[in-house]
């Protein structure tokens, strides 16, 4: 029997509709529970065949503990060691190589720095930095927040070089980017499932966070050609970082959506956060796509260890039929026009 276990924190309706609707979907051939660790060793055999991570990302002990679950075989949602490598920057940068709308964002050093770095430690760095020229690409109203973070922490909006640099002074050892604010006509958050079913909802994010009335139900919010790009953004997004749960976040002027967040693998699916409609559609959609997984095999990542461990591969039906070229005919170089 399959087995699909939950890691959560202080949560409590998502895990329990998750478990709930994965037994209960499954007609008795996969168990849902949540999962119970202590210490692990080296030898430790595998216990389930899919783990959904809900709170590795603020527990060390988890994060280490679902690798090595990996090396068994167990499939994690989201893969822990993508995780653990990824950041908001970088994955800016990548989704503007990929296409979609990004705001204008700067990375920028620390302010402070652990006890054993010292002045020769950062010979590499400018300094002072160029404050003018960061500002003027990226313009006011600006947002100073982390490269890598969540829940809204440690995130300011800025007006001003002064204010920039006030907030930027009480940033310590946080790595923070500076990113155009965009004053948005609407405003999105989508959920995506297994890379390609995708939730546009609502959203005001000047509400509390996690208070419930951040999720509005708004009939024909977005036209069809705006609902349709987003969702095609929010799929390029997620088939790119490999995410099979995220969240993604636009910011909408002048019908452009701007993709403003969108690392959130382990997203806010609480009942009353979220709201009925969109809670029970994350469970269901969760639900849908581990049953249709583990009946008909995961596409498990690619890691450099994994065929030296005889791990499962991948369906071999799945695998793309590879035929060979016949060899070109060499063809005789010529000499460029006006070359001698």
């Amino acid at each position: 029997m399959k087995k699909v276990g939950i890691l959560v924190g202080r949560e409590q309706t998502f895990p329990e509709s998750i478990i709930k609707s994965i037994n209960e979907k499954s007609g008795g051939k996969v168990v849902a529970e949540m999962i119970t660790v202590g210490g692990i060793s080296l030898d430790q055999e595998k216990t389930w065949d899919v783990i959904i991570d809900r709170i590795s990302h603020e527990v060390p002990y988890y994060r280490a503990m679902l690798k090595r679950m990996a090396l068994e075989g167990t499939y994690i949602i989201n893969n822990p060691f993508w995780w653990s490598a990824d950041d908001k920057f970088f994955n800016f940068a990548l989704a503007a190589k990929l296409g979609v709308a990004i705001p204008k964002t700067v990375l920028l050093p620390q302010e402070k720095y652990i006890k054993d770095i010292t002045p020769e430690s950062l010979r590499n760095l400018e300094f002072p930095l160029d404050w003018k020229g960061i500002v003027e690409h990226v313009g006011f109203p600006a947002f100073l927040k982390p490269f890598d973070g969540g829940g809204w922490k440690n995130v300011s909006k800025i007006w001003s070089l002064e204010e920039l640099w006030d907030v930027y002074n009480t940033t310590g050892t946080l790595c923070m980017t500076l990113q155009e604010g965009i004053e948005f006509d609407q405003f999105v958050r989508c959920y995506c499932v297994g890379k390609e079913k995708v939730l546009i909802m609502p959203y005001d994010p000047s509400q509390p966070y996690l208070s419930g009335m951040q999720y509005v139900n708004v009939d024909d919010y977005l036209t069809p050609e705006l609902h349709a790009r987003v969702e095609k953004d929010v799929k390029t997004i997620c088939n790119a970082l490999g995410y099979d749960l995220n969240t993604v976040e636009f910011a909408i002027k002048d019908g452009i959506p701007y993709a403003i967040d969108f690392m959130n693998p382990a997203p806010d699916a609480e009942l009353a956060s979220v709201g009925e409609y969109n809670h029970n559609w994350i469970v269901n959609a969760m639900t849908d796509f581990i049953l249709k997984k583990l009946d008909e095999g995961w596409d498990m990542p690619e890691y450099r260890w994994t065929e030296m461990l005889n791990l499962p591969a991948q369906d071999e039906k799945k695998k793309p039929v590879v035929k060979a070229k016949a060899p070109e005919k060499k063809k005789t170089a010529k000499k460029p026009s006006g070359g001698k």
